[in-house]
């Protein structure tokens, strides 16, 4: 597995990291065995980067991850975000107390003292974004965390945050569905020396194979509310990817690798990190860091893909509450 700086000030890790979302539940039913036996296939693809949550699963994942490291040598960086609450009246909390007694939760799941990483899973507009960057500077002092990340926030407000406490790392959304970030965070992270870490740059399955099927979901998946798997548009989408997954074959390469390798190209501070439930889907892009993109590759696939090609948005109005937006 090919390696890249995970920010200016970071450790190295693997080019790929792996998202552990779905241990948690949330697109569909899974097991412990399961889950234990993707992070086994993961580690021995060479991915050294886990990303989680204290929301996935509610813990489930970050015990999950705690198990596994209890029972084996392994030593990857680790990745976990808090600020979410149950509170429906402030969905998000960036206050001081609330980060700390969330990272020392997180902590005693995993089994660790400290972690690589931890996020602001979302910026809270009550909380000035230099006053969460006071935080987390305080955490990193104290040896908790190696540094610190915000997720799907403005380029203005990582200026801001980098300012007080350099940002390891900032995590949007980022894929061949979703690219907003080119217009503007991509290449601020760049400027400032910031890891840039794409999630679901699979596209929630829809570059997977067998591609992700909203006919199939889980009565509980949270894809299902997700306005381009919706009847109005996925059809529109699903013609747009049939192209797609048909070129990748013909290139000899699964498309979920295909459309990773694509995100590696767009700069050597991104590390995209994909996720599942299953040890037979990572095998199939892991590899994606060695597949050298030629332009005519690029070419044909921005045709199929062009910028703005997908309908319908990423989110529905509720998901999207909470996400800064900029353009």
């Amino acid at each position: 597995m090919k390696q890249r700086r995970l920010g200016a000030g970071g450790p190295t890790v693997s080019a790929l990291g792996f998202g552990c979302l779905s241990f948690g539940g949330i697109f569909g039913p899974t097991t412990e065995a399961d889950s234990l036996a993707a992070l086994d296939a993961a580690w021995e693809a060479g991915i050294t980067f886990l990303d989680t949550a204290n929301i996935y699963g509610r813990g489930v994942s970050e015990t999950v991850i705690g198990r596994w490291l209890a029972s084996r040598p392994h030593r990857p960086a680790i990745a976990t975000k808090a600020a979410f609450t149950d509170d429906p009246n402030r969905r998000v909390d960036n206050q001081p107390e609330h980060l700390r007694r969330e990272l020392e939760a997180s902590l005693k799941r995993l089994g660790m003292d400290h972690v690589a990483l931890f996020y602001a899973h979302r910026h809270d507009p009550l909380i000035p974004i230099e006053d969460v960057a006071g935080t987390m500077s305080r955490l990193v002092d104290e040896g908790k965390i190696g540094g610190y990340g915000l997720s799907e926030i403005a380029p203005h407000t990582l200026e801001r945050a980098h300012a007080v406490h350099p940002v390891t790392a900032v995590q949007n959304e980022y894929s061949l569905w979703t690219r907003q970030p080119e217009l503007g965070m991509i290449q601020r992270c760049a400027s400032l020396g910031v890891a840039f870490v794409p999630f679901s740059p699979l596209a929630r399955g829809a570059f997977g194979t067998p591609m992700a099927d909203p006919a199939r979901f889980a009565p509980d998946d949270f894809r299902a509310r997700i306005p381009r798997f919706q009847a109005g548009n996925w059809p529109h989408n699903r013609d747009r990817l049939a192209g797609f997954h048909a070129f990748a074959h013909a290139r000899g390469w699964p498309p979920a690798a295909l459309a990773l390798a694509w995100v590696l190209s767009r700069g050597d501070h991104l590390i995209p990190i994909p996720g599942t439930r299953s040890a037979a889907h990572l095998q199939a892009w892991a590899a994606a860091p060695d597949i050298a993109l030629t332009e005519a590759d690029l070419t044909e696939i921005d045709r199929l893909l062009p910028v703005g090609w997908a309908w319908g948005d990423r989110y529905d109005d509720a998901q999207a509450a909470t996400v800064e937006r900029y353009c």
